[in-house]
């Protein structure tokens, strides 16, 4: 496994991506997650990274208030559309713990989880794009992603929209 102190990501290591830890701050509460950056894809992995990737993880450092507002936000309003699915699904017994009925933001924060950052590599279309994965207790199989696309929040759903 390759190992590397990269000037902007940190201590990381290699294992199908580049690998290391990161701070971020979300629903009040600073966490640490997995920062995960793609490599080249063709196969050398050196530590080498696209120039736009670093560009989105700079970017989203410098505006991430202003990001993590929008992808509570986004969450929020994704989870105010799918919560009485879930409750249905679960039964009266269960449906408070799996999917409570919440009224603001701050109640989510006790929801969901953050686990990790991944910084993917730029296509050639030139959009930079960055996923937030997490672990929530409404869609423990799949999980939830928020997705980021030149700063901008694009989609919130299942894991695989940024896997």
């Amino acid at each position: 496994m390759d190992r590397l102190n990269h000037e902007l990501f940190g201590e990381v290591s290699y294992d199908l991506y580049w690998n290391g830890q990161q701070e971020i701050k979300i629903f009040g509460e600073k966490r640490k997650v997995i920062l995960s950056i793609d490599g080249k894809e063709d196969g050398k992995e050196d530590g080498e990274f696209q120039d736009a990737q670093k560009e989105a993880y700079i970017n989203f450092f410098n505006d991430m208030e202003n990001i993590m507002t929008k992808a509570e936000k986004s969450i929020f309003d994704h989870y105010q559309e799918a919560y009485m699915d879930y409750r249905d699904m679960v039964g009266e017994e269960e449906a408070d713990k799996i999917a409570p009925i919440i009224k603001d933001i701050e109640e989510l924060g006790k929801l969901v989880e953050p686990t990790q950052l991944i910084i993917r590599r730029v296509r050639k279309n030139g959009i930079r794009r960055i996923g937030l994965l997490f672990n929530c207790t409404w869609e423990i199989e799949h999980g939830l992603a928020v997705k980021i696309e030149n700063e901008e929040i694009t989609e919130v759903g299942f894991q695989d929209i940024v896997l």
